[in-house]
């Protein structure tokens, strides 16, 4: 039965984003849909991948390393999308495909280091702070420009795009203006670095509104699995 349901709530959301996509002239198939699995168990995640779903976000890294290991038979990636501490870089590096969450110069060459001994060249995106909430973390927008010159350079850290995440609303309407802002981020400075080509924005109640704002990558988890079980 959940199989079937799990089913139903995938070919919704990818009507959803298509929906969204065209709505504003994009090309849908441009968007990537990270399943969120943090406190999912393990079943679902197997019944998500094969159901064809390939890309899985996980806020920590402990929890992510344990998923990988029991999950095998599927060329899936795992996005590191949680804040992540220097002390669990070294895993982290060794795990996920693509890290979310760079937020300081301190975590990048920490990164950098890491993937060296590894022969890795680690792809990121870099969270960027945009509202006034301590719980919140996240390169200040004034700072960013100043941020990117300061690791651009760094040999085996490839910077991918821009992620954030807005404080939460009620009205999906209400955090248009986040996702624009960073949208307005990336295309002024993509003359000086054109790499900033993902933005990672919005979640299950308001991922229509991310993707009509120039989203090109969405992290969904309730509206996939249903309420975590942690």
């Amino acid at each position: 039965m959940y199989y079937i349901m799990l089913s139903e709530r995938i070919s919704s959301i990818f009507k959803k984003i298509t929906y969204a996509a065209l709505r504003v002239g994009r090309n849908p198939e441009s968007i990537k849909l990270i399943a969120v699995t943090k406190g999912q168990p393990i079943d679902k995640i197997i019944k998500a991948a094969d159901l064809g779903l390939r890309i899985f976000g996980e806020n920590r890294v402990q929890e992510a390393r344990e998923k990988v290991a029991q999950i095998k038979g599927f060329n899936l990636q795992w996005h590191m999308i949680g804040h992540l501490q220097t002390n669990k870089v070294k895993e982290a590096v060794r795990i996920f495909t693509l890290i979310h969450s760079l937020d300081s110069e301190k975590l990048a060459i920490k990164i950098d280091n890491e993937a060296k001994k590894i022969d890795k060249i680690q792809r990121v995106l870099i969270e960027v702070k945009l509202s006034e909430e301590e719980s919140k973390f996240g390169v200040k927008e004034e700072e960013l420009e100043k941020f990117i010159d300061a690791i651009v350079n760094l040999k085996h850290i490839k910077i991918e795009g821009l992620m954030t995440i807005p404080p939460y609303f009620e009205n999906p309407e209400d955090v248009r203006p986040y996702f624009r802002r960073l949208r307005q981020l990336r295309d002024s400075l993509s003359e000086k670095y054109p790499f900033l080509s993902e933005l990672s924005m919005g979640m299950s109640h308001d991922f229509e509104i991310a993707i009509e704002e120039g989203a090109t990558m969405v992290r969904i988890g309730t509206a996939l699995f249903g309420q975590r079980i942690t």
